[in-house]
């Protein structure tokens, strides 16, 4: 079971967006504004799009979490992924109380899939440098 750790970062990941959806769907009850309309409540808008940009970033982050596990290694991935969910509720939490607020969170989930993309990136190069002059 040497992935276990990141099965569970993966899942968290996933439970995370379920939960930023979840606060779209409250948002919109709160201030009766119904699907499909995207508009018309600040508070709303900043929430539909703080719960985009999570989905933007899940293709950058989860490849890179598990390409870094597999060829690199998997408690560091874990770790970081999970620094990377702690970015994400940070960002969705501040860009929900106002747009200026989701730097903090930005950086840090930025921070932890650019880790994760460049370390996997820098493995898989060096494995195949080295397995071609071997």
């Amino acid at each position: 079971m040497p992935h276990t750790s990141i099965a569970l970062v993966t899942l968290l990941a996933v439970l995370v967006y379920f939960w930023m959806a979840a606060m779209v769907a409250r948002t919109r009850r709160r201030v009766g504004i119904f699907a499909p309309v995207m508009t018309g409540d600040p508070t709303l808008e900043r929430t539909i799009r703080a719960h985009i940009n999570t989905l933007e970033w899940l293709p950058i982050f989860l490849p890179s979490l598990w390409l870094f596990a597999i060829y690199w290694n998997s408690p560091v991935a874990a770790a970081l992924g999970a620094v990377w969910i702690v970015g994400r509720i940070i960002y969705f939490v501040g860009y929900r109380a106002a747009a200026g607020k989701r730097r903090l969170g930005f950086a840090i989930q930025a921070a932890a899939a650019s880790a994760l993309a460049v370390g996997a990136l820098g493995r898989v190069i060096y494995l195949l440098v080295t397995a071609g002059a071997s």
